[in-house]
């Protein structure tokens, strides 16, 4: 791949430049905080490929100083992390969290957490976790103890990461914590973290919070051809994945299609989309590729180290003619373009401005010319939506960390610093200096 010799066009003035990592994937110190429903998938041999676990991962937990020093060389001006739950829930939790918000503070680099990203504490799940209704009325609880113990320093807030996935790879087809294969059965464990992302919004404004937003994970669906069965197939794949997690929020009700899937009277339900549909004041999206769809081939395939079983309405199909990243995911920019300029199409003043809470992508090496190409692409294509009318206020990249990649193990190297998994040395690659020049052109 070769990059664009051009420079990077101007972004507006605070534009919010930043990186993302998960809590589960790098702290470790997996003894310091109560067990997950990670720990017990990952414990269970043959659930991740290299058979490892998070146990020690990146040892942000002790080495947290370091990669905030990263941060302030790399020039951010934000870090989107995650708060683990099932910390929080263990003596002196939050005392981390403490420690790593004043760093950030005192390196100018403004702090913001995500609340959930997919390591449900143990013990809920064994009381019925996602799908359990109460799930939800606990995270808010949960939620109120960290915002009221952050909150001085914390002004910008994530409720939930990706929903969509945590819902079809955890708790539909198993591959990923915590292991469910319910098929369409999973579907309380959407409606429940929906319901627990409109309870999280009413606790951080009761607490006075005025910057609120969620990461959903997106992406164009290309119908595999424009027969009548492949069109079909495709509509409902972008339904699932696309619409039922986004409308919810955005228009207040679930799609057709959908809504009578989901659990509970119907009068109940409207009452819970009442409480999805608090307004937020951003909507973050998570970009990787967009999914080519078509109707079902009647076998098994593998796409993206996951296996999709016969029984789906649809079959995901290969993109032909384009690059792929070493996790074989296609690398399409212009898909990210074609996404925001839907969104908006689609939900016009209903949708808030957008940020890009997750773009990145899984590359051997430390001289990693493919992620520098990637990112520059993605970027472009990024400001091509804002000039045609899309209100985007900022871009977080996938990750600063080589990390534990949840059921990939550590095989998949998606961080801008590579870690010795052995050593934990920390070495930023040809795309930390790419990036931090691209920050520093922007002002």
């Amino acid at each position: 791949m070769a990059t664009n010799p051009h420079p990077i066009p101007q972004f507006p003035a605070g534009f919010q430049w930043g990186v993302s990592t998960s809590a589960h994937q790098i702290e470790g110190a997996a003894s310091r905080r109560e067990p997950s429903v990670w720990d017990a998938f990952t414990d269970t041999p043959g659930r991740v490929k290299d058979g490892s676990t998070a146990a020690v991962a990146c040892d942000h937990y002790h080495r947290y100083a370091e990669d905030v020093a990263l941060l302030r060389e790399l020039g951010v001006g934000a870090y989107r992390f995650s708060v683990s739950w099932p910390r929080v829930q263990s003596t002196g939790g939050l005392d981390f969290y403490d420690r790593l918000v004043d760093e950030l503070c005192a390196a100018g680099v403004r702090p913001v957490p995500t609340l959930f990203h997919w390591d449900l504490p143990l013990s809920l799940e064994e009381a019925g976790g996602w799908l359990n209704r109460g799930t939800a009325e606990r995270f808010a609880e949960y939620v109120a103890v960290v915002v009221e113990r952050l909150g001085d320093r914390v002004h910008q807030w994530i409720t939930l990461n990706e929903p969509a996935e945590h819902t079809l790879l955890g708790h539909a087809l198993g591959t990923h914590a915590p292991g469910r294969q319910l098929m369409f059965d999973a579907l309380p464990a959407a409606h429940h973290q929906l319901l627990a992302h409109g309870l999280a919004v009413r606790a951080l404004r009761a607490a006075g919070v005025a910057d609120i937003g969620i990461a959903n994970s997106h992406g164009p669906t290309w119908p595999a051809s424009e027969e009548p069965a492949d069109l079909e197939a495709a509509g409902f794949y972008d339904l699932l994945l696309n619409q039922l997690f986004a409308d919810p929020l955005l228009l207040g009700r679930y799609p057709e299609g959908i809504d009578a899937l989901m659990p509970g009277e119907p009068g109940d339900i409207e009452a819970d989309l009442k409480v999805i549909s608090e307004p937020v004041d951003w909507y973050g999206i998570n970009y990787y590729a967009p999914t080519r769809v078509g109707a079902p081939q009647g076998s098994e395939i593998e796409f993206g180290g996951v296996t999709m079983p016969a029984e789906l309405p649809f079959s995901v199909r290969e993109i032909e003619g384009r690059p792929v990243t070493d996790f074989g995911w296609p690398v399409v920019p212009e898909g990210l373009t074609e996404l925001l300029t839907g969104f908006a199409e689609r939900y016009g003043d209903r949708l808030p401005p957008v940020v890009i809470t997750e773009n990145g992508c899984s590359y051997e090496g430390i001289d990693d010319q493919e992620r520098i190409a990637y990112l520059d692409g993605h970027i472009r294509a990024l400001h091509r939506a804002m000039e045609a009318g899309v209100d985007v206020r900022g871009y977080f990249v996938w990750s600063l960390l080589d990390n534990f990649e949840w059921a990939e193990g550590y095989a998949r190297r998606f961080g801008l610093v590579h870690v010795d998994f052995e050593t934990l040395e920390r070495t930023p690659k040809a795309s930390y200096g790419w990036l931090r020049d691209v920050l520093r052109a922007q002002g």
